[in-house]
This record gives C-alpha cells, sequence and structure tokens, in this order.
C-alpha cells in the first residue's frame, strides 16, 4: 500500500517553470587514448565497429576518431600540438581513460546563460564550434560530480 501512495504524487518538477532550453539524447563519450591507430583498430578489427577517419581539430588541440555505436558514439581523444589539453589527462593517466560526456541540447547559448545563472561554470567564455561542425561548451567538472560535460547543439 506505500508504494501505490507514492507513485501516485504528483511528479517532483510539477511547479517549477519551463525552461527555455532542453536536455537532449547522450551525442558520444568521449575516451583520451595514448595510441589511436591502436585504439582505432581495436575498434575497428577485433570489436567490428565502423570508425571514422582521424579528423585533426587543431582548435581544440586533438585528433578524433568516431566509433559508430547502435544509439550513441564513442569519441577517441588523441593529442594534437603541445597545448592539447588531452596531454595533460594522458599525463596523469598513462593509459588513458574517458575523458568525458556529450549531451545535446536544443539551445547552446539559453542553456549556456541558464547554467551560469545557477552559478555552473564553463571552460570557455562562449561556445565554440565542435568535431560535429555545431556549438559546444564544456562544462566544470568541480561543477558537475567530476564529470567533464559538453553540450553540444542538436
Amino acid at each position: 500500500m506505500l508504494l501505490r501512495a507514492l507513485s501516485t504524487r504528483a511528479p517532483v518538477h510539477q511547479g517549477v517553470p519551463a525552461s527555455l532550453w532542453k536536455l537532449g539524447k547522450l551525442n558520444h563519450i568521449a575516451i583520451a587514448v595514448p595510441d589511436m591507430e591502436k585504439a582505432t583498430a581495436l575498434y575497428r578489427d577485433v570489436l567490428g565497429a565502423k570508425v571514422s577517419d582521424k579528423v585533426p581539430l587543431p582548435e581544440h588541440g586533438v585528433y578524433t576518431v568516431f566509433v559508430e555505436l547502435g544509439n550513441t558514439k564513442l569519441e577517441l581523444l588523441h593529442p594534437l600540438g603541445e597545448k592539447s589539453p588531452i596531454s595533460g589527462f594522458l599525463q596523469k593517466n598513462k593509459s588513458g581513460g574517458m575523458h568525458h560526456v556529450c549531451i545535446e541540447v536544443d539551445d547552446i547559448n539559453a542553456a549556456v546563460a541558464d547554467l551560469k545563472a545557477k552559478n555552473i561554470r564553463t571552460l570557455s567564455a562562449e561556445p565554440r564550434i565542435g568535431a560535429h561542425g555545431k556549438p559546444v561548451m564544456f562544462l566544470h567538472p568541480k561543477d558537475c560530480d567530476g564529470v567533464l560535460v559538453e553540450l553540444e547543439e542538436a
């Protein structure tokens, strides 16, 4: 009887004003890798996944390879240039590891403004163009339970 009483309660979000932006689906999980060719071969040759070509993104200091999965993607990241944020990550995590999660939003500018108003720090002042050619913003991991979160406009 107690479970039934709890299940008929109003949703917790009732009464909260509708947001000007909406959180969407998981776009990808990014993995920093010390050896891009070895990592690409693992997903393509051993696991049988479809993988993209290696693409340099000098403005972000990374090379990327996307691994297609049924419901999302993995983004393999490898340092490009001396100022790559992935270099520091790999110095602390020699064998690589999960770097960030990317979640889609319907309006990146509204999301960023709203999150900043809620004291969520961002890693840049304004959204930048990401690997998919769409605006992205990274949220500080200290404000997101230790997870680096990338928001990407859908």
